[in-house]
């Protein structure tokens, strides 16, 4: 079995793929290196053969995860590393290092998906948008406060906003102009990234006219999707480019 993992500033996404048919057998998000080898250890019949992961954690947190999993699996962990060009991708940041894997690798998964151009969408802690042309080319991308950190930043230095994660999930089951602040904050802020993704379409079609395939991924996407009912819903963009980062055959 193959063990993906996609280790994010708040969470790690997991995956555990049959090595014969890449079908998941099994999956989830942990809060901690802990929190995720107790799912595994958990889960019935794992016998993992190899490991990847993508994260951009820092080095010594990274190396931290890659020795318990290690110990807890003797398992051979390979890690998603920068690249200047990838599957016909060619990455556009000027210190090709600079630009966060993630991002990468959900663009080399994107740009295979659509064998053209794309314009990637990723909503989790941050929400970011990329633009890779019909010819590979990375035209870079931007980067704003995902709904986790608009939300926390009101909450942070807003004295009077507080409420908890079941008030805010309850908040958006309409987006009216909200009567109690839980609804004000919630809409408000969902509104927020509404308007960042009809942005990044204008700036598509400037480049593009119709001609590219949008594709929506992380926790949030969801929330954003009424907007652009053409974009394609890939949740695990990122495993998609990890698995070409990382080819373990």
């Amino acid at each position: 079995m193959i063990l993906e993992l996609d280790c994010g500033n708040s969470f790690i996404k997991w995956r555990v793929l049959d090595s014969i048919t890449a079908a998941t057998r099994v999956e989830g998000i942990a809060e901690s290196d802990a929190a995720l080898i107790a799912s595994l250890v958990a889960a019935p019949g794992m016998v993992l053969t190899r490991c990847r992961l993508v994260s951009v954690r820092a080095p010594e947190e990274t190396a931290k995860l890659v020795d318990a999993l290690v110990l807890a699996f003797n398992v051979t962990v390979s890690c998603a590393a920068p690249a200047r060009q990838m599957g016909g991708v060619r990455n556009g940041y000027g210190d090709f290092e600079r630009l966060g894997l993630d991002r990468w690798l959900a663009m080399l998964g994107g740009f295979k998906l659509a064998s053209g151009a794309c314009l990637v969408l990723d909503f989790g802690t941050a929400a970011t948008a990329d633009f890779i042309a019909a010819d590979g080319e990375h035209l870079g991308g931007f980067i704003c406060p995902g709904l986790p950190l608009m939300r926390n930043q009101l909450r942070t230095h807003t004295r009077r906003i507080r409420y908890n994660d079941e008030a805010a999930e309850q908040a958006l089951e309409c987006l009216r102009p909200g009567r109690t602040t839980v609804e004000a904050v919630e809409r408000g802020c969902t509104l927020m990234l509404r308007g960042f993704v009809l942005t990044q379409l204008e700036v598509a079609r400037s480049y593009w006219g119709e001609d590219f395939t949008v594709f929506l991924t992380g926790g949030d996407a969801g929330l954003v999707s009424a907007v652009v009912p053409q974009a394609e819903l890939v949740p695990d963009l990122v495993f998609v480019g990890l698995a070409m980062a990382c080819p373990l055959s």
